[in-house]
């Protein structure tokens, strides 16, 4: 019996995605456990694997294709002497229904980036070369946006695999004038050489939800300037403790702190820990404490759930899990949404005050700035500290000024008296 392969949903926010590679052609064998195709979401590039077993009938959506609604057919699979029934491509620009159900094809984490789109016309040939050339799907996205042949790279990643740094490398060796691109209408002027680099899912997805975020949330902006002295002592005494424990060491760092912080600050100023709706407010029980983590095309939020009732140390273990996840891809859903604060760092860059755009449906982000020795006023005297500025932007619907001000002072006195975050 026929069975038709449906464009997966990965969580209840996704409505397309985007076919990035056919891993099979038509008429190939399929076993369960197969991988079929790698799907381009918003956050990470997944592979649809075969759950029985059968022959790869047709493809209906070509690869390379964008725009391609949740429960969308995409192939079917028939059993061994079937015959493949008729179908028409369906149309990628429908209406996204609900998550999909069970189907011929489940997903599972791959390369946190996209491959390149590839011509429906030359989409055989296309498979056929990716069967010869192993590349993750960053290395095939720079590479068609650089004009690099993947067959002329030799592979610096596990089993000769073509990674980021071999294609940048190759594009950056002498080669023959290519000819300039056509203008378009929307080309930045410019009397240099220019390129187009097409938006990836995620991309596009931080681009949309953004820019909801700033046109129907009214934010406002809350700063304070926190001393980390006490804070940064504990963490040395603390790393030091463990160092000393041998085989059961970790070590804290300044962020793993701040998100202990922050979820004792939620449970001191629940009000912030809501999410706004329109017939009601929300106030969550647990501090699930969203961490912004950066990726070669956009940024993704990682959640260290309850972090009000976890110790530093399984704070500190789940956090660099997570982010190194993150970095490969290989985050499921379930990490990455739901969290209820998040907190964004760019401390490490050394950047002195920034805030951060509100992450619906939470009511509030903090923005974290780097750590600078200058002089404070304590008292009648003078004395030189550790001062970082945080700033909380807030959804106003949900969350007023003195209501935010407050978790802000809750905040400034767990890390500038941090002996909380151990007991």
């Amino acid at each position: 019996m026929a069975i038709e392969i449906l464009m997966p949903a990965l969580s209840p926010t996704m409505t397309e995605g985007k076919i990035a590679r056919w891993l099979k052609k038509e008429g190939d064998t399929v076993s369960n456990g197969d991988v079929l195709a790698e799907i381009e979401t918003d956050k990470a590039t997944m592979e649809v694997e075969a759950i029985e077993d059968g022959i790869f009938g047709r493809i209906l959506v070509p690869e390379g294709t964008e725009g391609v609604a949740v429960n969308t057919p995409i192939a079917i699979m028939v059993e061994e002497g079937e015959a493949v029934p008729d179908s028409a491509a369906p149309s990628s620009t429908s209406a996204a229904p609900a998550p999909a159900p069970a189907q011929a094809g489940a997903v599972a984490p791959s390369d946190a980036a996209a491959s390149a789109p590839v011509a429906p016309a030359a989409a055989s040939q296309a498979s056929h070369t990716a069967s010869r050339i192993v590349a993750s799907p960053l290395a095939r996205r720079i590479a068609a946006a650089k004009k690099v042949d993947l067959s002329t790279i030799k592979g610096t990643g596990p089993n000769g695999r073509i990674v980021k740094r071999d294609v940048e490398t190759a594009a950056s060796q002498p080669v023959a004038a290519a000819p300039r691109p056509s203008p378009q209408a929307n080309a930045p002027l410019s009397t240099g050489t220019s390129r187009t680099v097409p938006h990836t899912t995620m991309r596009k997805v931080i681009a949309r939800r953004l820019s909801e975020s700033k046109a129907t949330i009214p934010h406002f902006y809350v700063s304070m300037d926190v001393e980390l002295d006490a804070l940064m002592a504990l963490r040395s005494q603390l790393n030091a403790l463990s160092h000393d424990e041998g085989q059961d060491a970790f070590k804290l760092s300044v962020n793993d702190m701040l998100i202990k912080a922050a979820a004792l600050a939620l449970k001191q100023v629940p009000e912030v820990n809501a999410s706004f709706t329109e017939d009601a407010m929300i106030l969550h029980e647990d501090a699930d404490i969203s961490v912004a983590v950066s990726l070669d095309d956009g940024l993704i939020t990682p959640i260290v759930r309850a972090a009000d009732r976890k110790s530093l140390k399984q704070i500190s273990q789940e956090a660099k899990s997570l982010v190194s996840r993150a970095r490969a891809g290989k985050l499921k859903p379930e990490e990455f949404q739901g969290g209820t604060f998040s907190i964004s760092n760019m401390g490490m860059f050394g950047v002195k005050e920034f805030a951060a755009i509100v992450n619906p449906p939470q009511a509030a982000i903090l923005a974290i700035a780097a750590g600078k020795r200058q002089p404070v006023v304590s008292g009648d005297e003078i004395k030189v500290a550790t001062v970082m500025t945080v700033t909380l932007s807030v959804d106003h619907r949900a969350v007023d000024g003195a209501m935010a001000a407050k978790w802000l002072s809750a905040f400034r006195s767990i890390v500038q008296a941090p002996l909380a975050l151990v007991l």
